[in-house]
């Protein structure tokens, strides 16, 4: 029997995938609505599907780009206290980096900005942005007394 994946089954294949199954579990995935059998009409459907789901990959891609290019026109800038010799008391967070690019009406996610050890010296420093797999941007963010 030759069935298309609705969501992901464990040794069997990811979603959207065409497998051949026996029928008992084939019938199994299709009662628990993992998969349903497939026809002319289900493959129909699934090549839809997967234009989609291409299209809109693309449009994420697309807009990371663009995100990217803005993002690394910035420097963001912190007034931080120090005590002696130029010592930062703190440091400055992802959660205050995020929200310091709102009011530059960058909306990102926090989890997203990796912070190679902390950011806690006078200066500049490079942060790295997650925006998409395949795109990273790399963001100024310059600590001032």
């Amino acid at each position: 029997m030759r069935v298309i994946l609705l969501e992901d089954v464990k040794k069997q294949g990811k979603k959207g995938d065409i497998i051949n199954v026996k029928d008992g579990f084939g019938n199994f995935l299709i009662n628990n609505k993992k998969a349903v059998m497939e026809t002319k009409g289900s493959k129909k459907v699934l090549d839809i599907q997967n234009a989609e789901a291409e299209a809109l990959a693309l449009k994420e891609l697309e807009e990371s780009k663009l995100i990217k290019k803005s993002i690394e026109k910035l420097t963001l800038h912190f007034k931080v206290k120090v005590g002696k010799g130029d010592q930062v008391f703190g440091s400055i967070s992802t959660k205050q980096i995020s929200m310091e690019l709102k009011k530059h009406n960058i909306d990102i996610d926090k989890r997203k900005i990796n912070v190679n050890g902390s950011i806690n010296t006078l200066g500049t420093t490079n942060v790295e942005i997650d925006l998409h797999k395949d795109v990273k941007a790399i963001l100024k963010v310059h600590l001032e007394k």
